[in-house]
């Protein structure tokens, strides 16, 4: 096998990768990873594509990894590995966070990372919310649009603990976005987009859950019927509960690692705002 970008690969063979390991990512879903994020993909000797490995930096000294993918076949021979170690080629100097099935832990254990905590995958078919209280005076919930982007990443930046505003501004412009405002300020918001078998709520960013249940209720309600997914660390209260009375029941798990220093989210220092769903299990 030989390494290459990828960029060189044919967005086909990727979607043929992940159908293969029972991903649900559409081609375009690849498409949008590849716009935003880096990559590298193993090819054999006659172009077949049989491995891949992303990042996904927000700034120059953070970055996801996701997409880490290696054809059934060679799951047994040390693929999985070596794309990492082609990928680490790219980040020195990165601190390091994944979304690691059970099956990759002990890969990912192997390479120095350590776990962090779970992240529920919840999906199904949406059930129609009841009609939500009358909001407050002071609050609007409206559509967000590329006007609100420098609050947006401002928002989510103390929320995450990194700055994702380009990640943000191109999510911005596959979704649909829910804001709360409080004398003009943004407190809460969420994206919606199309994904895999249906659509994806998330990122959700919020400082309680009165506030992340409100931006979600518009999208489930405009989704009832149909595929949702949203991925979650949150384990308890009125959120997660929400989101099972939703119809989006917990699918599978998946472990947060990282690999060098940990990212201080608002959650972690027991203030607001918090990341209450992912932009994605790739993109974190």
């Amino acid at each position: 096998m030989t390494i290459a970008d990828i960029s060189e690969a044919e967005v086909d063979q990727l979607h043929a990768l992940s159908i293969g390991v029972g991903w649900p990512h559409r081609a375009e879903d690849w498409q949008f990873l590849r716009q935003v994020g880096k990559g590298v993909v193993a090819m054999d000797n006659i172009g077949r594509v049989l491995g891949s490995a992303m990042w996904f930096p927000h700034g120059d000294k953070f970055a996801t990894v996701g997409m880490v993918i290696t054809s059934p076949r060679l799951q047994a021979n040390g693929t999985g590995q070596w794309l990492m170690r082609h990928a680490f080629t790219h980040l020195d100097g990165y601190n390091l966070r994944l979304s690691a099935t059970r099956a990759a832990r002990r890969l990912y254990r192997s390479l120095g990372f350590v776990a962090e905590k779970t992240v529920y995958q919840c999906q199904g078919e949406a059930i129609a919310p009841d009609a939500p209280a009358a909001a407050p005076d002071d609050t609007i919930l409206r559509e967000i649009g590329r006007g609100d982007l420098p609050s947006l990443g401002k928002l989510d930046q103390e929320a995450y603990g990194a700055d994702r505003t380009p990640l943000l501004s191109e999510l911005l412009s596959h979704s649909k976005g829910l804001g709360i405002f409080r004398n003009d300020r943004i407190e809460a918001f969420s994206l919606c987009r199309p994904f895999g078998r249906g659509h994806l709520i998330g990122p959700v960013v919020a400082k309680s859950d009165g506030d992340a249940i409100a931006v979600i209720r518009p999208h489930v309600a405009e989704h009832a019927g149909r595929f949702l997914r949203l991925d979650t660390s949150q384990t308890d209260g009125p959120f997660s509960k929400f989101v099972d009375r939703s119809g989006l029941s917990v699918f599978d798990t998946v472990t947060t690692m990282r690999l060098g220093e940990q990212l201080v989210e608002a959650e972690d220092r027991n203030d607001h705002p918090g990341i209450f769903a992912l932009a994605s299990q790739a993109l974190g």
